[in-house]
């Protein structure tokens, strides 16, 4: 669910048209809607509402610091998996002690940074950084408050970039090995045994693989607040979100919004609360929830502007001005994601659910579509959005919208081919506000000195 639909004609994010933010900050842009991640996260809250619990945004979805800000005023933790993550948590006032930091190679300068902020917890990944983080912590006469991550070896059904809790991951530590490294770690003098972590991976659309590891996982957590009581169990994250969309059958309409003709699977949120509470009820324990793509994935689209049309023996190319160092999920993981016009094509009165045998035959002209690549200006075959997707006729000028673009987007961009990086804006209700100034030129080459020999 989100707040992107079209209105009189023109797309919307909640009360905003589009085009106006476009032409404010100019293209390419990412726009985020405020409404549709707060939604999200009320609607995970109240799923969760029978057992005592934490949302943990995870903050590498996206790390703006004004949707950090929009999070934590609503009451969410966050997982980290960076020092530079937590910094920016800082800066946008997050609570330290609602931080989880993660990730299998933090350093030490991290490790002394979370230290001296007082971080909710480590998620610590094997036994070497076990030991790392106490002879860190005992320099700094503190005391490491520690979840070991479990890997629990469950098929997630996901790409395999993003399956994190199967064995042949580098995350986390088997589930079998576990018990023997909490033996350890509760004989070192400032480790503080606090929780147990897992994440099983990401973009996962049902139900069942949550359960199958928090079922294998259950018989550990009890043994581990009997022995240690611990304070909590973190499920990690995962729940994905659709990215696809299709033309409404039979009515001629673009569909954007809660549209049945939905090609892939939607997370249902009572789905997931219905199988994953009762069993964690029984436990008595705190449990963390770590979503990021869940809570931001629909809630941010990238508006790029159509530079050429460009029509070869072979195909024909839209060329925007947004390119793979912008959005880079399509060439990584042949990722899809709804590409649409930003001024609708086809508009059909909401009144013509039935149209007429003239109307029908006007529509069936008008409502005509072509195949077409949609690629950027980058020097690389693989800076692509589409290939060969059905799409209404294009011309050079017109603004587009790439959905569903919230989470992993900006994150991943890059300088290459020293393009600059793109502007962000996010909406709330009928207001818009830039939230991150577009790079310039000058801003590609600050911080590069000549050499000294």
């Amino acid at each position: 669910m989100h707040f992107f639909r079209y209105r009189d004609g023109k797309l919307h994010c909640e009360d905003v048209d589009l085009a106006r933010v476009a032409d404010e900050f100019g293209t390419p842009l990412y726009v985020y809607s405020a409404g549709t991640i707060l939604d999200h996260y009320t609607r995970l809250d109240a799923a969760l509402a029978p057992l005592d619990h934490l949302i943990c945004y995870a903050v590498k979805a996206n790390s703006n610091r004004a949707i950090l800000k929009l999070l934590g005023d609503a009451g969410a933790g966050f997982d980290i998996v960076s020092g530079g993550e937590l910094y920016r948590v800082i800066a946008a006032g997050g609570d330290v002690g609602k931080c989880t930091f993660a990730g299998v190679g933090k350093s030490r300068e991290e490790m002394e940074f979370a230290l001296e902020r007082g971080v909710y917890s480590f998620n610590v990944e094997s036994e070497a950084e076990l030991e790392y983080i106490d002879r860190i912590a005992s320099t700094k006469n503190l005391r490491a408050p520690i979840a070991l991550r479990a890997n629990p070896d469950v098929d997630p059904h996901t790409h395999a970039y993003v399956s994190t809790g199967s064995r042949e991951n580098k995350f986390g530590i088997a589930l079998g090995e576990l018990p023997s490294v909490y033996e350890r770690a509760a004989k070192m003098r400032n480790i503080e045994i606090v929780g147990v972590q897992m994440h099983i991976g990401s973009q996962i659309t049902e139900a069942g693989p949550f359960a199958s590891a928090i079922s294998k996982v259950t018989p550990l957590v009890r043994e581990l607040k009997s022995k240690y009581g611990i304070m909590f169990f973190s499920i990690g994250g995962g729940m994905g979100i659709v990215y696809r969309r299709a033309l409404e059958s039979g009515s001629g309409k673009w569909w954007h919004n809660h549209g049945p003709a939905c090609a892939g699977s939607a997370f249902s949120v009572r789905d997931y609360a219905d199988a994953i509470v009762p069993p964690l009820r029984e436990l008595g324990i705190r449990v963390l929830v770590e979503p990021g793509r869940f809570l931001v994935g629909n809630a941010g689209v990238l508006l790029t502007r159509v530079r050429y049309i460009k029509q070869t023996a072979e195909k024909k190319f839209a060329i925007v001005d947004a390119g793979m160092n912008d959005l880079i999920r399509p060439a990584l993981y042949q990722s899809y994601h709804e590409i649409v016009p930003v001024k609708e094509p086809w508009p059909v009165a909401e009144t013509d659910s039935f149209p007429s045998s003239k109307s029908r035959s006007m529509n069936k002209n008008m409502n005509k579509t072509e195949k077409i690549d949609i690629v950027g200006p980058v020097c690389e075959s693989g800076d692509f959005f589409v290939l060969d997707r059905e799409m209404p006729k294009l011309h050079e000028g017109d603004l587009l919208a790439i959905m569903s673009a919230g989470a992993y987007g900006f994150m991943m961009a890059s300088n290459y081919n020293s393009r600059p990086l793109a502007a962000e804006a996010l909406v709330r209700g009928d207001k818009f506000s830039l939230i991150r100034k577009r790079q310039t030129w000058e801003d590609l080459v600050r911080g590069e000195v000549e050499a000294e020999w």
